[in-house]
């Protein structure tokens, strides 16, 4: 996979690799709502490695993916991020902030659409943990067109954590996009709740999903 990276153009190699992974693992995704051709940032809920792989390839954009600086240190999975030169993230630094609004800039410019998993890290409970204001923070500054993206129950079907491997049909749900506003401060927040309502209203009227 990290061979492609130097044989093909951006993004080709991050989405062959993906749909090898999706592949492998034997997952089809359900979609539902419309992909928004000119949103700048998709905003996605995290339980799974391989939501990731579900994003790239429901999607052709060219993907600037958000994510911890430290994951960029793991070996080779690091260079997966460092090779398409995603957005590295170093917490509880005072410029961190600084240096996001660089880089997303940078990757804007390129036309590449900056992807966030605003909990920060994996749940696996079902309950979005709060969302951290740094998406905020860079949608506000270039007052972005937002779409949020929802993932239903990944972790069960890949949990490294609860060695769960389960073939099956992911649902994916687009919601409607919007523009974010510095004059609303609670717009993250109203998102997330919304993105949780979505993601209830799924699995108590699918159960299949669970």
């Amino acid at each position: 996979m990290i061979s492609t990276f130097y044989l093909l153009p951006q993004p080709y190699a991050v989405k062959l690799g993906a749909w090898f992974i999706r592949t492998f693992v034997f997952i089809g995704v359900r979609t539902k709502g419309s992909l928004d051709p000119d949103a700048q940032m998709f905003l996605v809920n995290h339980q799974s490695d391989i939501d990731i792989g579900i994003i790239e390839t429901i999607t052709p954009k060219n993907i600037a993916w958000v994510a911890k600086r430290e994951l960029f240190s793991i070996p080779f999975f690091g260079l997966v991020l460092r090779l398409p030169k995603n957005i590295a993230l170093q917490r509880e630094s005072k410029t961190a902030i600084i240096k996001l609004i660089k880089e997303t800039k940078r990757c804007l410019d390129a036309g590449r659409v900056i992807t966030i998993f605003p909990e920060g890290t994996r749940t696996e409970t079902g309950i979005m943990k709060p969302f951290k204001s740094g998406a905020k923070i860079v949608a506000d500054k270039y007052a972005l067109k937002v779409q949020p993206i929802v993932l239903i129950a990944t972790a069960s079907y890949f949990s490294n954590k609860r060695k769960i491997f389960h073939s099956g049909a992911i649902t994916t749900i687009y919601l409607e996009p919007f523009y974010a506003n510095k004059e609303d401060p609670n717009w993250l927040q109203n998102t997330q709740i919304s993105m949780q309502k979505v993601y209830d209203d799924e699995l108590a009227n699918h159960s299949g999903n669970r």
